[in-house]
């Protein structure tokens, strides 16, 4: 890695742990009870942290995606955790991409079920039908929402290359996920987070 990146993803740990680490009993989506609560949105959608989001994402899938970000073309989630990291990995990928390094990354939106109406999509977005994809999510404790995801990208007809959060939460949701197939990477542990 760069000196840029890593000071990027010491500011990103550093801005997590002031501003998403939220303590005292909580349940969490999953039923599951925690003593601590990592509210990712509120660095997805912080001002400071989003942007470092995109950097330090966009690093990740170029470290460990087979074939780099070339084996990549699009990325997203389902709606509304994925949405913040898809838009920060687009905003950074075209950044890099006008400043001549690397190539700019479209992102999608997946929504929980197909829309009634209009063009009646599940995926919305570029089309992803023969595109590689990587579904991406703030964190996951289970898997099941990025699955979710999986499923339907599937079913639209991209090929899902990776899985790719911000936190893993060390609660099963990587082996679920590598239980598919699919390689989960993450940016940060909670070991990192001292949690």
């Amino acid at each position: 890695m760069t000196s840029r990146p890593s000071s990027a993803r010491a500011r990103l740990l550093q801005l997590i742990s002031d501003l998403a680490v939220v303590r005292g009993r909580v349940t969490l989506s999953s039923g599951a009870e925690a003593d601590y609560y990592v509210d990712l949105r509120r660095v997805t959608l912080h001002h400071e942290a989003a942007p470092l989001v995109g950097e330090v994402l966009l690093d990740l899938l170029a470290e460990q995606v087979p074939g780099g970000l070339e084996g990549v073309d699009a990325v997203g989630g389902l709606t509304m955790g994925a949405d913040p990291v898809a838009c920060a990995l687009l905003h950074a990928s075209g950044a890099r991409a006008a400043a001549g390094s690397g190539r700019p990354l479209d992102a999608f939106v997946v929504r929980k079920e197909a829309k009634a109406h209009g063009l009646q999509r599940r995926v919305e977005g570029p089309d992803v039908a023969g595109r590689r994809v990587v579904a991406v999510e703030d964190t996951s404790t289970t898997g099941g929402s990025v699955l979710t995801a999986v499923t339907a990208l599937r079913e639209a007809g991209a090929e899902v290359v990776a899985v790719a959060v911000i936190l893993d939460r060390a609660t099963g949701a990587k082996e679920v996920v590598e239980a598919q197939g699919l390689p989960y990477l993450t940016a940060y542990s909670v070991d990192e987070l001292g949690l």
